[in-house]
């Protein structure tokens, strides 16, 4: 069993700056992908940004130059930093992890969500 937490979300102002991190923990061979998602209220759930284990980043558009995701294996945490926040970033944001087990097989977890808001 994987158990993921995550931390750092609360209110901001527009222009403010938080950063959030998640640690996975439980037993596991390894992490292979590590990601971000946010879901606003009424709106789909979407990729914010994506680490691999080795490193490879995809941002989505909207926060491209703003945010930052990096993580520590050492860890098994990864972090988003955020900066210049916008109150369309106001959402539920979620850690995703890819755990890899001894058997090789891969699965998928979720985080319980950190809430963002951005006030104008």
């Amino acid at each position: 069993q994987v158990s993921l937490v995550e931390s750092g979300g609360g209110l901001v102002q527009a222009g403010g700056s938080l950063r959030l991190s998640c640690a996975a923990s439980g037993s596991f061979f390894r992490i292979d992908d590590m990601a971000w998602y946010r879901q606003a209220p009424g709106k789909q759930r979407e990729l914010v940004a994506k680490i691999t284990r080795i490193g490879v980043i995809n941002y989505a558009d909207s926060v491209k130059g703003r945010v930052t995701i990096s993580r520590d294996n050492a860890k098994n945490t990864v972090y988003l930093q955020n900066n210049s926040l916008k109150p369309e970033d106001t959402a539920v944001y979620y850690c995703y992890v890819v755990i890899m087990n001894s058997l090789g097989r891969t699965y998928q977890y979720w985080g319980q969500g950190t809430q963002v808001t951005v006030s104008s």
